[in-house]
């Protein structure tokens, strides 16, 4: 079912589910004009039991169709969600498989993906159903980085060092190498408090795939 919304944010069945309630309660209400003159009696009068016990069914009738309405709400906006959710998944897997697919085709062509295990295990991680991979693709690349500035002879006992003492002369990339080792000494330090997501973590695997190319490393 395609739930539009208008430009206020509020869908199109959530105004017939408004509007379906006021109509119910408005029925109850001129149905039981009675209740009204038995709350009046019950304020101005005697205690009148009988009265009492109409004001209280009319009460709980109200809150009956007050929480009636609030679960139909919830059940289809549920609904909602796990088609959503549904949908998103569905994306997702047909994405991978095109991926699986362009790998393998380029494989048998013989050009186009890298035969660098350590970088075919990094597109595996970025391209899994798990976030947990996708943190592990952006520190198996960065530490592919760091293997790379030792190749190309950079001093310092980490990448941190090995990027400070470079410059865009000696390496063209290191804006870029910067922006992604960032990222990830955010995943290092703050562990689970830092969330990536799977589009964050192809666009920055995608950054250290351009550095690599560049070098032939991969």
């Amino acid at each position: 079912m395609n739930m539009k919304r208008n430009s206020g944010g509020i869908g199109i069945f959530e105004i017939i589910l408004a509007a379906l309630a006021l109509i119910v309660l408005a029925i109850f209400l001129f149905k039981n004009v009675g209740f009204f003159i038995d709350i009046k009696n019950f304020f101005t009068g005697g205690v009148d039991y009988g009265a009492v016990g109409n004001v209280v069914k009319f009460i709980l009738t109200i809150l009956t169709i007050f929480f009636l309405t609030i679960i139909a709400y919830c059940a289809v906006r549920l609904l909602e969600i796990r088609k959503k959710e549904h949908e998103h998944l569905a994306r997702e897997i047909a994405e991978y498989a095109h991926k699986q697919s362009e790998t393998e085709r380029k494989k048998q062509e013989g050009g186009g993906v890298s035969d660098n295990s350590r970088w075919i295990k990094v597109l595996e991680h970025t391209f899994s159903q798990n976030p947990a991979d996708w943190k592990l693709a952006i520190i198996e690349s960065d530490s592919m980085l760091l293997d790379l500035m030792e190749q190309m002879g950079f001093k310092g006992e980490n990448l941190g060092e090995k990027l400070k003492n470079a410059d865009q002369e000696s390496f063209p990339s290191l804006t870029r190498a910067w922006e992604v080792h960032t990222i990830r000494n955010r995943i290092a330090h703050e562990g689970l408090a830092f969330e990536v997501s799977n589009f964050e973590a192809k666009r920055v695997v995608a950054i250290y795939e351009q550095i690599f190319r560049e070098y032939g490393y991969i």
